[in-house]
């Protein structure tokens, strides 16, 4: 290889990314006003990245950009992009690109892309599909939010549970119309109610005389359209499921989700729970910055009477700071390792509690666990700090002091970030949401509290 060749392949993190190359290459000729170089550049890019790309450039950039593209946009870029920026780049389209758009999309992409607009918006979408595809959206919008009847799309495979293969596959090359995404054939009986299904590999793979219902998955399983969607991503995830029918509460089938809508569920639990653990809420880049304070405000009001609450423990042993500096000087550290070890209970049992390891069997096993890691680390910080304590101001006495007070505030910060949540939980409070300012009130109080106490106890 020549010495200047490694230079020249892409790096693996770079490989699913936007071309920074690419990406100046389309602001330059969205700069020069280029309608057929911007079309040229866009064209070989997946609709995810053109999502992206609207996600990332300003305000200004992304209207000459929508205005020189639009008679190219398609539903699926609009089904990508980020609910902060989707209501603008709609209403930046004229009737007959977003007719066009929204006229191939699935049932699920559309409910999905209309269901956090305004009325207006909602109807002008509506306008635009068939009379068929309008009255599926609509009564999908009729169920809850988050729930499985959201979820779905209605265009579904389905046959009588008595065919054969060969039936099946005449069936399926007669049809006109299906799904752009389906992986199994749904079985079901003369009431239309699902009875299994059988997934294409084993339907192309069979003889034509075998029967369906004798290549029927175990993994089948149906799901109520009332079924949150948080439900039914744990329920893919959990049995490794492909798709699943829904149905109404007659048992009929009146829908399915595809591995694909539960993903996207599962990962946005996922990342709901990480940002609620940092107090921000559901924030996103392209938010304004009057969104983003009033969203991440009432937290860091939250936290603002957390650390008052702090300051009134320290207050009461003023006499003794006054009267032993050192003390000021080392209980910051005795609060922070306690926040820093009850933030990783914390995180431990909030994960637990989504993804439902966590259960009456199990608890006490993890409270005991994370009991024990916070004493055995308070053990070992102890000694540490102590003879830090001793040698930097000179007293052995200081030094075990804060040993003892470490020891305790791990071990209370390991029982408070696991019973913290739990307990918020059975109150029906989201612990991703309110456990952090809790867990730090208590490792902040029970710190200062079990080091200045002990210091005022001995030293004075």
């Amino acid at each position: 290889m020549a010495e200047n060749e490694q230079f020249d392949e892409p790096r693996e993190d770079e490989d699913y990314m936007l071309d920074p190359a690419t990406v100046s290459a389309i602001l330059d000729a969205v700069a020069a006003d280029d309608a057929v170089a911007l079309t040229a550049l866009m064209e070989p890019l997946h609709a995810a990245d053109i999502a992206d790309l609207l996600e990332q450039v300003g305000d200004e950039e992304r209207r000459d950009l929508l205005r020189l593209y639009e008679p190219e946009m398609d539903g699926e870029i609009l089904s990508e992009i980020d609910e902060g920026i989707r209501e603008e780049v709609i209403a930046s389209l004229s009737p007959e690109t977003l007719t066009e758009a929204v006229r191939e999309l699935d049932s699920d992409d559309v409910v999905d892309l209309i269901e956090d607009l305004e009325a207006p918006q909602q109807q002008a979408i509506l306008a635009a599909l068939a009379i068929t595809d309008r009255v599926a959206v609509e009564q999908a919008m009729t169920y809850p939010e988050y729930s499985a009847g959201r979820l779905m799309q209605r265009e579904v495979v389905a046959g009588p549970e008595h065919w054969s293969v060969g039936e099946a596959i005449d069936y399926l090359r007669a049809t006109e119309e299906l799904p752009e995404d389906f992986y199994h054939l749904i079985l079901v009986d003369p009431k239309m109610r699902p009875t299994g299904y059988v997934t294409l590999g084993k339907l192309l793979g069979s003889k034509r005389s075998v029967k369906l219902k004798d290549l029927t998955e175990d993994s089948f399983r149906t799901i109520s359209v009332h079924q949150e969607e948080a439900d039914v991503a744990y329920a893919f995830n959990q049995y490794h499921l492909i798709s699943a029918p829904v149905v109404n509460d007659d048992g009929r089938l009146v829908g399915v989700i595809t591995i694909d809508d539960a993903m996207i569920v599962l990962d946005e639990e996922h990342e709901e729970d990480i940002m609620r653990l940092a107090g921000v809420g559901e924030g996103r880049l392209s938010d304004k910055v009057i969104d983003t304070t009033k969203r991440r405000f009432p937290w860091l009001a939250v936290n603002l009477v957390t650390a008052i609450i702090a300051s009134i423990v320290i207050a009461q042993f003023e006499e003794a700071i006054t009267q032993v500096v050192a003390l000021a000087v080392l209980m910051p550290i005795v609060a922070s390792m306690g926040g820093n070890a009850g933030t990783q209970s914390l995180t431990v049992a909030v994960r637990a509690i989504a993804t439902r390891d966590l259960t009456a069997s199990n608890m006490m096993r993890l409270v005991r666990r994370e009991v024990l890691v916070g004493l055995v680390n308070g053990l070992i910080f102890a000694v540490v700090m102590g003879v830090i304590g001793a040698v930097w101001f000179g007293s052995f006495t200081l030094g075990w002091v804060i040993a003892a007070a470490m020891v305790v505030n791990l071990v209370v910060a390991g029982l408070a970030g696991i019973a913290i949540p739990v307990v918020l939980d059975r109150l029906k409070i989201d612990p991703a949401l309110a456990s952090g300012a809790f867990v730090t009130t208590v490792t902040d109080v029970v710190g200062f509290f079990a080091f200045l106490g002990l210091a005022a106890a001995v030293l004075l």
